[in-house]
């Protein structure tokens, strides 16, 4: 690993997604705009402070997936990856790269949704921003590792969005966004508590109501963590020069 070369891809894919607009609008303009429509659509008192903050850990896992996996693809099939490794740019250097480039994305992504969602849409928040901050950045890491690891198996960018159902879709259906996981059926609630971003709702609903960190939204921070590194070893054992 080179902190030289891990920072020259950070700058490769910021400076490759200033020239994407439509992509810098998929990241940090969609989600603004379905918060500003969800709470509409939650207009009852306390409705949008309770799905709120479990939104904004659910927006950033989805996004990222969709334009990791897409634009992994596209580096590979382009080529891209080929001539890069032939250089001395190794598979960490490159997913390291990934994760700092998308990580202050999110900050960006997270900063815009929390000031509309704080000012403009009235959520109200107990605990501190900078822990809701943390597992939204976590969460959207999360989704660019899996977009990694799903894209290993596509050989098309149609092929690598058909994805989302198998990775994204269980998870947003059984991470109690619709239904608390322990009125979910057995079986279900098993399932949930493997699966990754049922820990980031659970975090993002511990942070709006207890003023204190504790070892609960700790155990979850942890738990994100864990699934990404997983998720991140699990992109660079897959992570192929191209696809034939």
């Amino acid at each position: 690993m080179s902190i030289t070369i891990t920072l020259a891809t950070m700058r490769r894919i910021l400076g490759q997604l200033r020239h994407d607009h439509r992509t810098i609008g998929l990241m940090i303009g969609v989600p603004s705009l379905l918060m500003i429509l969800l709470r509409y659509v939650f207009d009852t008192p306390g409705a949008f402070d309770r799905i709120g903050p479990m939104l904004l850990g659910l927006f950033p896992f989805v996004v990222m997936f969709i334009v990791t996996s897409v634009g992994t693809l596209r580096e590979r099939t382009g080529g891209t990856l080929e001539r890069l490794m032939t250089m001395p740019t190794g598979k960490l250097d490159l997913l390291l790269g990934y994760a700092l480039a998308f990580g202050l994305i999110t900050l960006v992504q997270v900063g815009v949704v929390l000031g509309i969602s704080l000012t403009w849409l009235g959520l109200d928040l107990v605990g501190a921003v900078w822990s809701l901050v943390l597992v939204a950045v976590l969460s959207a890491l999360l989704g660019m590792a899996l977009g990694l690891f799903a894209s290993a198996f596509a050989r098309t960018e149609f092929q690598a969005v058909q994805f989302m159902p198998a990775f994204v879709l269980p998870q947003a259906l059984l991470c109690g966004l619709l239904v608390p996981r322990e009125r979910m059926a057995g079986w279900l609630e098993a399932i949930s508590n493997v699966l990754p971003l049922s820990y980031a709702v659970d975090a993002m609903q511990r942070v709006t109501r207890e003023p204190d960190i504790s070892p609960e939204l700790t155990r979850d921070v942890l738990i994100i963590t864990a699934c990404m590194l997983l998720a991140l070893l699990l992109g660079a054992a897959t992570l192929r020069r191209r696809t034939d």
